[in-house]
């Protein structure tokens, strides 16, 4: 059995976590951004992420990567059709979507992780090419299958100019994490054989089997890739979605009881493998369907993946629209959104969720947002740590103190002293108990504030209430300073 890494013991009354990742898939594939003006797309992102961080939402996962292109300023690769409309045109005027996003995301003190597409290079509805693609510099890189042009996952070429793209995008980018969602091998096309044969026989070190070969390939740009982010910056995560089978029983004693696509065999994904190894920081497998699907039922791989993938932060990627489409199996009159929940926050290997996607969220399919916001969310809750990465707390804040301003009673304090960058002070959490409440920092329902401001705007009503406020600082990395109290009279 793997080792849990970070379970969360601590929960508020309500059973709301004091850390738990709540995560939204922001995709540009669906062309929302496709030739629209730049403005009006900020807009756009600024009131989605307004509307997302009211809902509890701490981390955002957005695309700039779909087709070996970019929705950021890329020395090596195209500006997105999915951007302008037209693959290599720039946006007019010139504004960078990936660095929009790291400065609002941070804005708001939510995580900002850059969602990559590794292997895929042109999508079927993609009609011409860039010059600057690397398809039109390095055509024997890849090959087509089912319509669309994939990097040769078989070639040391291709892994080689993935981790310099991901670097490129670590190094320049104050970003919290790289992001690869379910797109490794394609999904299989009937009757299609993967051209792979050419590779195979230049390549194969060794290998007899071509299954075994395939995953070999992924295994070592997996870990690759996660080496090149630890060696650009420490503190950036490395994190995958996959797609939420990884065997199925009948093909693996240890797999779950279902009865679909593989990431193992279909899609040569040995995610367990990268767990369990730690070459991901992070996984958060796509259990889009619904409790008591005949094929692949969320309960049954929910519990699976617990039970076989806790050596790694493990969070569940949750389908807005199918879960409050689909009726609760006991209560037909209420979706099944209390029920996922419910067993997602009874299993301790689970520390949080990611919504697919953001757009259904904010639009509140189904009250999703409004159970979010009143229920699930209520209260904020800190990321979930990476101990494996970094577990020194950093300092405590300094010089605690409310003062009299022009803008009202404010608490102020300055952030701690740091040796370098991973010891540094990037967030603090302020608390509030009354006079003569047990201060307990393990209950999230105290917590009024996660900001990186080195102040808080005190509710001041007429000085007769005390009130004891606590403040702690994060780290990068999330881990939590001691604390510093004061008595407040409000």
């Amino acid at each position: 059995m793997a080792f849990v890494f970070g379970i969360c013991a601590a929960y508020a009354q309500n059973g709301s976590p004091k850390r738990e990742f709540r995560g939204a898939w922001i995709q540009c594939v669906n062309g929302q951004f496709q030739g629209v003006p730049a403005e009006q797309i900020k807009k756009t992102l600024e009131s989605q992420l307004d509307n997302l961080k009211g809902a509890g939402i701490n981390a955002i996962i957005f695309q700039v990567r779909a087709e070996a292109d970019a929705l950021y300023k890329s020395p090596y690769e195209p500006w997105s059709r999915f951007l302008t409309g037209v693959q290599g045109k720039a946006p007019s005027p010139v504004w960078d979507p990936l660095q929009f996003m790291v400065e609002e995301c941070h804005k708001r003190d939510m995580e900002i992780h850059a969602w990559i597409n590794p292997y895929r290079a042109k999508t079927k509805g993609t009609t011409a090419l860039s010059p600057l693609h690397p398809y039109n510099k390095h055509p024997e890189w890849f090959v087509e299958y089912a319509g669309q042009l994939y990097f040769d996952p078989g070639l040391p070429e291709s892994r080689k100019y993935i981790c310099k793209i991901v670097r490129d995008i670590v190094t320049r980018y104050d970003i919290d994490a790289i992001h690869m969602d379910d797109y490794f091998y394609p999904y299989p096309n009937a009757g299609e054989k993967f051209p792979d044969d050419l590779s195979f026989a230049a390549y194969g070190r060794g290998f007899t089997d071509r299954g075994d070969w395939r995953r070999d390939n992924v295994n070592v740009l997996i870990k690759e890739i996660h080496e090149t982010v630890r060696a650009a910056k420490p503190w950036v995560k490395f994190g995958v979605s996959p797609f939420g089978i990884y065997r199925n029983k009948k093909s693996n004693p240890n797999g779950s009881n279902t009865n679909g696509l593989q990431n193992y065999d279909d899609l040569y994904a040995d995610v367990l493998l990268w767990v369990n190894n730690g070459w991901v920081d992070y996984n958060i497998p796509q259990i889009y369907w619904e409790i008591g699907h005949p094929a692949a039922d969320y309960e049954t791989l929910i519990r699976w993946w617990a039970k076989n993938a806790a050596a790694r932060p493990l969070y569940i990627g949750q389908d807005v629209v199918r879960t409050v489409t689909k009726p609760d199996l006991m209560n037909p009159n209420q979706s099944q959104i209390p029920a996922k929940y419910n067993l997602q926050r009874s299993l301790p290997a689970v520390q949080g969720s990611c919504q697919w996607y953001a757009a259904a969220v904010v639009e509140n399919k189904g009250n999703y947002r409004d159970m979010l916001a009143n229920k699930y969310h209520k209260y904020p809750a800190l990321w979930p740590a990476s101990p494996f990465m970094d577990d020194e707390a950093p300092k405590k804040v300094r010089k605690l103190k409310p003062v009299w301003t022009a803008d009202g009673y404010i608490l102020f304090w300055t952030a701690p002293k740091a040796k370098h960058e991973m010891d540094e002070a990037k967030h603090y959490v302020v608390y509030r108990f009354l006079r003569k409440e047990k201060v307990n920092l393990d209950d999230p329902s105290h917590i009024v504030a996660i900001t990186h401001n080195e102040f808080y705007k005190l509710p001041y009503e007429d000085g007769k209430t005390k009130y004891r406020y606590v403040v702690t600082a994060l780290d990068r990395l999330h881990n939590e300073s001691k604390p510093v109290s004061k008595k407040i009279k409000l």
